[in-house]
């Protein structure tokens, strides 16, 4: 069975004599000359939703007295993760169902010269980035709205660590979320995931706490944001209670790996069809 049925002559551009590599950095480059360009659109979808969650449980229950100066600086590193994850997903999960539904841009991708697993791993690539440049922002962002956040240079490597292993993971579920949901039922699911996502992802809270909660505590367990939250409080204020460092990334790495190869599938099994 063909990948496409659209004709080769509508699909615009096709790096005619480039080889896989060639077309993936052309397709990627594409990817991101588009989001330079309409670079405040970006920052508007990815910075608002965190921005106001800082703004509110950081510094304004801070000013009222209903939070601590130290609740902000264990929150900084969960809203950073939650960043890197949302924006991950709504980079991959909304494009890529309307690719495949209604506008049929896939077909064009598809139509490059490089195997269908590489067009894959472009969108991946693409979500990972917009989500890292996202959480990068919120370092300015924390410290105009905080005066000041949690920073250890030595924790650097591993913030970096858990930061990218956080796009993928992101990336991974949009990717999922993109090849298994019917168009006319995005907004459904992703409400569905989205709000479990946000509030049992330890972005508020550290996990260790919920210990007179056990069963909170194995759920938030179940869901990987958990990991990214913990991880780079282990990164940035490792004398607040969090899970292991080398237990997150570890676990993230496992996520990271399932997601995308049960993503892959679900991507091949929609090319083809």
């Amino acid at each position: 069975m063909s990948r496409v049925t659209r004709a080769p002559a509508a699909a615009g551009p096709r790096l005619e004599g480039a080889g896989p590599a060639h077309a993936f950095v052309a397709v990627l480059w594409r990817d991101l000359y588009v989001t330079f360009k309409e670079f405040y659109a970006f920052l508007a979808q990815v910075i608002l939703q965190p921005l106001f969650l800082l703004f509110v449980f950081g510094k304004i229950l801070t000013s009222l007295g209903y939070a601590t100066h130290a609740y902000a600086q264990l929150l900084f590193p969960g809203i950073m993760a939650l960043t890197v994850v949302v924006t991950a997903i709504q980079a991959m999960a909304f494009p890529l169902v309307a690719e495949f539904g209604w506008t049929r841009e896939i077909e064009d991708r598809l139509l490059a010269p490089m195997p269908t697993g590489l067009v894959a791993v472009e969108k991946v690539v693409f979500a990972a980035l917009r989500a890292i440049t996202a959480t990068l922002l919120m370092i300015p962002i924390g410290i105009g709205v905080l005066g000041s956040i949690p920073w250890r240079w030595s924790g650097v490597p591993l913030l970096v660590a858990v930061v990218l292993l956080g796009a993928l993971v992101g990336a991974g579920i949009g990717l999922l979320l993109g090849t298994l949901v019917q168009p006319n039922r995005i907004n459904i699911v992703f409400s569905l995931v989205f709000t479990p996502l946000l509030f049992t992802g330890a972005s508020q809270y550290p996990w260790p706490s919920l210990a007179d909660l056990r069963w909170f505590q194995v759920i938030t367990a179940m869901n990987p944001m958990t990991y990214v939250s913990e991880g780079l409080r282990a990164a940035l204020v490792p004398r607040i209670p969090h899970i292991d460092a080398w237990i997150c990334v570890v676990v993230l790495i496992a996520w990271t790996a399932a997601l995308i190869v049960a993503g892959a599938r679900g991507f091949y099994r929609r090319a083809i069809a």
